[in-house]
Formats: structure tokens, sequence, C-alpha cells
């Protein structure tokens, strides 16, 4: 199993990036680094700086918002750190919700599953540089026509030519977006996972792979969870970081009708639970909402209390990840000492 270092969105209102942690996850021998965005620091941007000043690791977007940038500009923005970073850069990707996207980038949310075809088909096009680029499709149409436009828009081919093969890995929960990531994407990134319950996800990834044909398989894709590490000799306060997380997911990420991390939870056995939290989030009732997660549900979905504990537990993730059911585990880590018990255990 191979690890991965998510960096934080930033405290305080200011863009936060610890790079003494990161040059020595490189030197434990860590895979991966994961840049995110929410609605303040973009993806990008951080990738870049952390690109700049490592060597090894490679360095992915978890994920870049597809709302935010055409497609064009995501293949041009990763095939140009492809280029300056000797091939180290992963593009994840993702649709964010409705919330965030019509709300904070005001774009209608459109459908989904229908953006991550066409990004990825555009991405591909642009990479392959067949000829110059044409896409007829429900969010996308290049070159641009109709109301608004000079109907002077011209098919173009792409100046930069792509160094490898782009690895493209999208942010999914929902079966229909594990079914399409299987399809044709390289890999998932999970928000959160139980790596004794794959099941939540394995109809769907056949299903997938089945339509992608050529023999696609867990051989050639990465399930990549985030996982919270909090080490604390106390149990309960090394659990508070992964529990508010669940309680701001499963309870007010999305509304009541439409949030898929409630959704996922119900799917990995907390039915219960995910009403409860959901129902005290919505009313704004946020102690509440964080009592309401059950110990057994954050130790199921983090790697948290003290060393002894987070080693035991880390064996049920080698196991998945020998069945190739993980790939990498890509651990929300802020302490020198966190990273030691992960590569020391894993590496």
């Amino acid at each position: 199993m191979k690890l991965g270092l998510v960096m934080g969105l930033g405290e305080g209102g200011r863009v936060n990036i610890d790079m003494d942690l990161i040059r020595e996850a490189e030197d434990l021998g860590f895979d991966s680094v994961w840049s995110s965005e929410a609605w303040g620091s973009d993806a990008i941007s951080t990738a870049s700086w952390v690109l700049a000043q490592t060597s090894k690791i490679k360095v992915g977007t978890g994920i870049i918002q597809m709302s935010a940038r055409t497609p064009a500009m995501a293949a041009m923005t990763a095939m140009t750190l492809q280029h300056l970073s000797n091939d180290r850069f992963i593009l994840g990707i993702g649709p964010s919700g409705p919330q965030v996207i019509e709300g904070w980038h005001g774009m209608p949310y459109g459908r989904p599953l229908t953006r991550t075809r066409e990004y990825i088909e555009i991405i591909r096009k642009i990479e392959a540089r067949e000829g110059p680029l044409t896409h007829d499709g429900y969010h996308y149409q290049i070159p641009k026509t109709g109301e608004g436009t000079t109907n002077l828009g011209k098919p173009l081919k792409g100046i930069l030519h792509s160094p490898a093969r782009l690895k493209i890995i999208t942010g999914t929960i929902a079966p229909a977006g594990v079914r399409v990531s299987a399809e044709i994407a390289d890999g998932m990134i999970p928000v959160f996972m139980n790596p004794d319950r794959f099941d939540v996800f394995e109809d769907a990834l056949n299903d997938g792979f089945a339509k992608a044909g050529g023999g696609k398989s867990l051989d050639d894709f990465d399930i990549s969870p985030f996982c919270f590490v909090n080490l604390d000799d106390d149990e309960e306060a090394a659990r508070m970081p992964t529990r508010s997380n669940l309680a701001l997911y499963v309870g007010g990420m999305g509304a009541r009708d439409k949030n898929f991390y409630n959704d996922y939870a119900k799917r990995l056995g907390h039915e219960d639970a995910a009403v409860e939290i959901q129902d005290h989030f919505l009313a704004g009732r946020r102690a509440e909402a964080m009592a309401a997660v059950p110990d057994s549900f954050v130790d199921e979905v983090s790697l948290t209390g003290p060393a002894g504990k987070i080693t035991e537990r880390l064996q049920d993730w080698k196991a998945a990840s020998k069945q190739k059911k993980v790939k990498s585990l890509l651990a929300r880590a802020n302490t020198s000492a966190e990273i030691q018990v992960l590569a020391k255990a894993v590496l």
C-alpha cells in the first residue's frame, strides 16, 4: 500500500503549507501529496508550490472543481505541470456540490456525471493531438457558436505535447459516480472509507470496468481514500477532528434531500446516526451533531488514538491493499510523529 499526505485548506484565513512536513514525507517514502479546494485557496496554486519545492513525491489535486475551469484550461494546466515536474502531477477532478457550484462559482450545477464524461473526453482529445479540438456535448460545445458568440470560433490543435499519459482521478462515493470513474478514469478518491466495507463500491466498480472493456480491473485502477490520522493517547481527543468532519459532511454538506455523504454513511451501516446527525446539523445544533457521530464510525474510517491502536488498524488497510481494494491511503496528518507511525507500519 502506498501512502499519501493531504494538505489542509489553511487556517485563520491564510494559506498554510507545511513544507517541512511534506519534505519529511518525501524522505520517508510517501508516494504522493494532495491539495484541495473549497471556497478559499485553490488546489492548483498550492500543488504548483509543492511541486516546485520537491523532487520525487507526486502531487495531486483532490479535487479541482470542474465547473470552476473549462476542460481545456484543466488540460493546459495539468500538461504544463507535467512538463515542469518531470511528470509528477496527478489531476484529480470532481463536480463538487450544487451549493458550492451555484452559490460560489455562479455556474449551473447541471448534470455532474455528464460533465465528468465530457471533461475527461475533452482532456484526452487535447492530450492525443490527433486533430483540432471539437466537442458537441450537453455542457461543452467546442467551438462555441450561437447566441452571444461571434461565430468565429475555430477548432484548434493544442501546441503542447503531453510528456506522458495524464493520470486522471475522480472524487466520488455515490454508485453512479463510481461506475463512471471505473469506466473512464484512472482511479477514484473517496472522501473517507472503511477498508472492511469494499462491498459498497464493488458492484458499481465491476459495472464500470465491464463497460470500459479491454479487461480493465482493479489492476488498472487506483482507489485512494482520504483518512484522518490523529495520534494521541487520549482516544476521545484523538477522535474529535474526524468526528467534527463527519458531522459537517454527513450533516451539512448538501441539502436534506441531496447530501451524497449522508447517503454514503447510510450505505456504510450508520443509517440511524446519519439521520440524527443531519437533523441536528440543519437545525443549527453543531455540538449535538458531533455527539451523534458514533465512535465506531470514527474508528472505521480514520486512524486515531495511541500509536499501537493506529498500527493495529493499519493491518486492515494493508489487507485491503493486498486484495487491490485500496491502492493508496491519503493521510490527513499534521505532525511528524503521525507520518512516522504510518511509514514505520506501512513502508
